[in-house]
Parts: C-alpha cells; structure tokens; sequence
C-alpha cells in the first residue's frame, strides 16, 4: 500500500429546521449522527464546532485515510445518517500527504496534525501559488521556502500540515494548522506576510477556523439536548 494518505476537510451546514423537530427526535438523529462519525474503520475523523463562526457552516470533519474511496464512504454515511441528512456541503478540500521537497527531515511541528493529542483549534484553508513561482529555479524556491520555514519555526506553539490538491482539488496545496493560542497564531500569519513568499500567492480563502469538540458537544450545541448523555 502506498505511504501516501488523503486528507478531508469537509465543512457541514445544518437546516435550521431541524431546530423546530421534538427534542425527542432531534436527540435520536443526533445520536444516529454520532454513531456514523465515530464508526471504525480506516478512516480517522477528528470533529469540530463552526457553530455561529462563519455562515452557513456548523460543523467541520477532518479526516485522514488511506484512499479517496474511503473518504467518500465516510462522507456519504455521515449525510445519509439522521442529523446528517438535514446538513450540506457548504467547504470540501482535499489533498495528500506527501513528502515536501523543501523539507528533507520534516520536525514534529511539521506533518503531525493526525498524531498526539487535539489542539483545542484548528485553521485550515485552501492554497494556490503563482504560475511565476513554478517557473522559479529549484535554487530560488528554496531559499524562499527557507525564510518562510524560519519563521513558522519562531512560533512551536502552532503545529501545521501541507498536503499536496495538484490535479486533487481546485487549489494547489490544502494549509492545516493546530494550535492552542489563537493569538499567537494570528501573528505567525501577519509575520509570514512579509516574506518573499507571500508574493507568489494567489489565493489563500476561504479560511475555516474550528473548535476542536466531541461530536456529541457540537449536536448540543446545536439543539440536541440529551445529546452529551
């Protein structure tokens, strides 16, 4: 089996009129919901809240697996279960964990947002380059990637992953980070703002920002009373 491993960020919207269903109802597809984004199986699905943090969007699953196949499956069993069939898509971004070619032996802060314990946030976001920076010489980029590295360095409190969406997704690269401060966070983007590097970006939103929770904490939150039971 190939070492590679595909990543999901998939943003979910809840019907607002799932809220108006009796308790009792609303409790039981929660708990159906559950049950499908914790079911076993190749896949490894972290949940977060979104719950009032950007329109349209309540719930973020992050998912790591071994084929696009069995991210699909996840997919398609958390839409069709209960709470799940009254959400939809609102962000998907995909992409895969390959080795960097800027970095030769990647640090833990580096590639490591599937092992350890949950941060309690986590940014994750699309990327895309310009076509100027690929035409750049190997020697050039990596100098560029160098800075820009030294100074994700100065912040260990922020851990991040880049996988590759070439060919995968309409982006280039799918940008996760995991952190604890927020803050702190918020000034490792401003200080990459002014790199070298950030002149070949093109895009770089929608950004998603969650609160990493159990899945039974976010259907509560969102109206499912019993749903921590």
């Amino acid at each position: 089996m190939s070492e590679a491993r595909f990543v999901h960020a998939l943003a979910l919207g809840l019907d607002p009129a799932w809220r108006r269903l009796p308790a009792a109802q609303r409790c039981e597809t929660a708990e159906e919901l559950s049950a499908a984004v914790s079911q076993e199986s190749d896949v490894v699905t972290h949940s977060y809240s979104m719950v009032g943090l950007q329109p349209g969007a309540d719930l973020l699953l992050w998912s790591l697996a071994p084929t696009l196949d069995s991210l699909e499956q996840r997919a398609a069993s958390v839409l069709r279960s209960g709470m799940g069939a009254w959400m939809s898509v609102k962000e998907s971004f995909l992409g895969v964990i390959q080795s960097s070619q800027y970095v030769k032996k990647p640090t833990p802060q580096e590639q490591s947002l599937f092992s350890g314990e949950r941060a309690r946030y986590l940014i994750v976001y699309p990327f895309t380059k310009g076509t100027e920076w690929y035409l750049l010489g190997k020697e050039a980029r990596q100098g560029i990637m160098n800075e820009h590295m030294r100074v994700g360095h100065e912040y260990p409190e922020v851990r991040q992953l880049l996988a590759n969406s070439f060919g995968l997704d309409d982006m280039d690269f799918l940008v996760a980070y995991e952190t604890d401060d927020l803050p702190k966070f918020s000034e490792l983007v401003r200080a990459l703002r002014g790199t070298d590097s950030r002149r070949s970006t093109v895009r770089d939103t929608p950004i998603l920002t969650a609160i990493h929770r159990p899945i039974e904490e976010i259907t509560a939150l969102l109206g499912a009373t019993n749903g921590a039971r």
